[in-house]
């Protein structure tokens, strides 16, 4: 997706900063990893079978990110190695991705099957056990060149032969146990299609080897996902928070679970998930460490109210999920999705605090608002983009909450003339505690 750009640009550059020679060309660089003794054995033996004309294919994401994986996959207590591979010296018309089996006998690999992959990239792989089966599953999904169409098969190997049980398109996938009844479940989330509402799919293999689905429409017609993660709703029920793209740079979340009778969702309702739009890159997050995320939610920040929207502060308030189902507010803060830091308020702040950019100095500072008006200033946040920077501040009092390479995230609590009748100031260690940062 963004590899062969991404490594252009840093050896671009550590070529003209450093002002090194590399003797290496570009296809040097760009080879696969060296392979270890075992995996040359592995491929020793697969070429021997399949011929040289190959090239190895790796996963793009998850647990299993290289073109070997040794891994127990038919539950006889010996290795197999499965290799993705890729022909390249067959008809245009033949799929060219091909996934291979090999065993060991006597100390020596050897290639006992070998099928076609559906697509031309190996998205992801995983090697699980589903349900109430001891059938060990290889899963895995692929994609077509442009990634734009996803296609997730799940393998069973016995007796030397592999056979494909399981096929069907995908936006995400994975196996974990959501109902929280120690047997795995594969999940599966389909993008919407012709304007219908997108869907999450759970599946659980019996003992016959049977699957059994589990549907829930979400509350969009999402095609695609900008985050999703796992995390406790109420402390009781494990749930997946799922933060879907509106396609108009805004995100959405919906909440599903599982209970003894399949998936549910925690928004019964469009007009409750719609509730959490906001925009992207504002995904989910446990603010607070206690294993139950909060779903960030934009409102207008006092005094900002009758200004143009490109004008507008806005203050981010962090809603977690109640026994009842019920978005319930837990904190309020300010949010800086490009500078990737958030300070919640200290409590006391309440309603009486409002935010501005301060452009010529380019900080955040936070001011006392009441009854309509700006108030004295409280907090100012500076983010130091170099070391120059960064020391400047600090000569002048500012305090430094955290460093993230040449960058740093200062903060400086103002010495005020007035009062502190209205309750608000805070300490360093209030603004400490306040500071979270995602990584």
């Amino acid at each position: 997706m963004k590899i062969i750009k991404l490594f252009t640009v840093i050896f671009t550059a550590v070529f003209f900063l450093t002002g090194c020679v590399f003797s290496s060309s570009i296809d040097n660089l760009m080879r696969p990893p060296k392979l270890s003794v075992e995996q040359e054995q592995i491929y020793s033996a697969l070429t021997d079978t399949v011929g040289m004309s190959i090239s190895l294919k790796y996963p793009k994401s998850g647990k299993y990110l290289s073109a070997f994986i040794i891994e127990d996959i038919d539950g006889d207590g010996g290795n197999e190695a499965v290799v993705f591979y890729e022909k390249t010296s067959i008809a245009v018309e033949e799929n060219t991705l091909r996934i291979n089996i090999l065993d060991r006998s006597d100390g020596k690999w050897r290639s006992v099957c070998d099928t076609p992959a559906k697509g031309a990239e190996i998205e992801k792989v995983m090697i699980s056990k589903l349900g109430s089966n001891d059938r060990m599953n290889l899963i895995i999904g692929s994609s077509l060149i442009n990634r734009s169409e996803k296609n997730v098969s799940i393998y069973s190997y016995v007796d030397g032969s592999i056979e494909e049980t399981f096929s069907e398109s995908y936006s995400f996938i994975d196996v974990t146990d959501l109902d929280q009844d120690n047997e795995n479940e594969f999940l599966l989330l389909s993008g919407s299609s012709s304007g219908s509402l997108a869907v999450a799919e759970a599946y659980k293999l019996n003992s016959d080897g049977i699957y059994y689905k589990y549907s829930r429409k979400l509350s969009g017609s999402f095609t695609e996902f900008d985050s999703l993660n796992y995390g406790s709703i109420d402390g009781r029920r494990t749930g997946l928070y799922i933060d879907a793209v509106l396609g108009n740079g805004l995100v959405q979340t919906d909440i599903i679970y599982m209970d003894d009778t399949g998936l549910k969702k925690v928004f019964s309702t469009s007009e409750e998930s719609i509730f959490t739009v906001r925009p992207a890159g504002c995904t989910s997050f446990d603010i607070d460490g206690d294993g139950i995320l909060e779903i960030p939610v934009q409102s207008i920040s006092p005094g900002y109210e009758d200004v143009s929207e490109s004008e507008q502060m806005k203050i981010t308030n962090w809603y977690f999920v109640n026994e009842d189902d019920r978005m319930e507010k837990k904190y309020s803060s300010y949010y800086s999705i490009n500078d990737g830091y958030i300070f919640v308020f200290p409590e006391k702040w309440g309603n009486k605090v409002t935010v501005r950019h301060d452009y010529v100095n380019d900080e955040i500072v936070f001011c006392a608002y009441e009854n309509e008006a700006v108030g004295r200033e409280l907090l100012r946040i500076y983010f130091a983009e170099d070391t120059p920077s960064k020391e400047d501040r600090i000569s002048n009092g500012y305090m430094l909450m955290r460093t993230k390479g040449e960058s740093a995230y200062l903060a400086y609590i103002p010495v005020s003339d007035y009062e502190d009748d209205d309750g608000l100031s805070v300490s360093a260690g209030d603004v400490a505690i306040g500071f979270k940062f995602r990584e």
